[in-house]
């Protein structure tokens, strides 16, 4: 028996990176998933990804969607509900970063990560806790930072945002732990993934790695097992935390 084997996830942010390694790792637990993109640029990685997916033997779509808009949430929430029937967990992975000393930084660029990282996860799960309700169960990953425990320079909007979810997090577990509905954040530290591309080789990647106990930045596997453990039964008495998937970075 395969750990997710007949549930049913949405994962937000899915067409690369975290998310796509998540969407596979659920897959192959007998996940079926319903995930998103944002841009024409990534259809054609979200369609591979579709179809990596559905050789694993579930069943799974992809749907171009902004997390960041409401309306545009609950026009997904609502083709998936009819596509899959239900909804059993939900990842709400999709993020930005536009890095920029604070004096630097327009208005514009921190609306445009405070409405993709946060209000995303506002979005998403006020849409995904009805259907969680009905039925009394559910799990919520929120995809945050350590930068979001410990900030960053020249991060504070992504720092902000990534703490907002932790705040977020909390609070939504404590509303809706009676109805057997979970919420839970997980923090990466570094991760090799196209965001971080630059940061794999050589002096910089070098400094990162020496400040971090185990030596090496993540995998997104690495990410995707955590998560697993949140979404599947054996993480149904966690809620409400935060799990540091840093190699020990914030000790």
């Amino acid at each position: 028996m395969k750990l997710l084997e007949g549930k049913n996830a949405i994962i937000t942010g899915a067409s690369r990176g975290i998310g796509e390694g998540i969407a596979i790792k659920f897959a192959e637990q007998g996940c079926n998933v319903a995930f998103t993109y944002i841009s024409d640029s990534s259809a054609e990685k979200a369609k591979a990804l579709e179809e990596k997916l559905t050789s694993l033997g579930v069943k799974a779509k992809a749907y171009q969607s902004n997390a960041g808009d409401f309306a545009t949430c609950e026009i997904f929430v609502n083709d998936v509900l009819k596509e899959f029937r239900d909804i059993d967990i939900c990842v709400n992975n999709a993020g930005i970063s536009k890095d920029n000393l604070l004096m630097r930084m327009t208005p514009e660029q921190w609306d445009d990560v405070m409405q993709i990282n946060l209000k995303s996860v506002f979005n998403m799960t006020k849409q995904v806790i009805k259907p969680m309700m009905k039925k009394r169960s559910g799990s919520i990953i929120n995809m945050s930072s350590i930068v979001g425990e410990t900030g960053n320079a020249g991060q504070s909007s992504y720092a902000a945002s990534k703490a907002g979810i932790i705040g977020f997090t909390k609070s939504i577990a404590k509303e809706l732990g009676s109805r057997n509905i979970r919420c839970n954040a997980v923090a990466p530290g570094f991760v090799e993934t196209d965001m971080t591309s630059y940061l794999k080789e050589g002096e910089s990647a070098d400094k990162y790695k020496a400040n971090i106990p185990l030596g090496r930045f993540a995998s997104t596997e690495d990410i995707a097992n955590v998560c697993l453990f949140l979404a599947c039964d054996m993480g149904n008495y966690i809620t409400g935390q935060v799990i540091s998937a840093c190699g020990g970075l914030n000790i």
